[in-house]
């Protein structure tokens, strides 16, 4: 699965930013790391037997997750890891759901994992 993110342009890159600062980050993710300890376990660490619970996807979800499963030949470990991972990102989205567009995030850094790190 491949999806098409636009390239940032040249002058965004360059230009003065007002994003996020690193004060900013840390507090989002110690929110996140709060969230997933009060399940009980980080995200990386949720049991084979709460996962389909924890992870609990919608239709699109379920769509967008059978077609990584079937075009990128994923294992089971790696079907568990892509769903861990948007747990993640739903997390750090402040949802309760793990929606399609989580899911395709999650595929997306599987895909820079396979690709660049192997």
């Amino acid at each position: 699965m491949h999806i098409e993110v636009p390239p940032v342009a040249f002058k965004e890159l360059r230009g003065k930013s007002d994003g996020i600062s690193s004060a900013q980050i840390r507090e989002r993710v110690e929110e996140t790391r709060a969230t997933q300890l009060a399940r009980g376990f980080y995200n990386a660490q949720i049991p084979h037997s709460q996962l389909r619970q924890l992870c609990a996807l919608d239709e699109p979800g379920e769509r967008t997750l059978e077609m990584a499963v079937r075009k990128m030949n994923l294992s089971a470990r790696a079907h568990d890891r892509i769903l861990r991972v948007a747990r993640t990102i739903a997390d750090l989205d402040h949802s309760e759901k793990v929606s399609a567009k989580h899911l395709a995030e999650a595929v997306q850094f599987r895909n820079l994992d396979r690709n660049y790190w192997n």
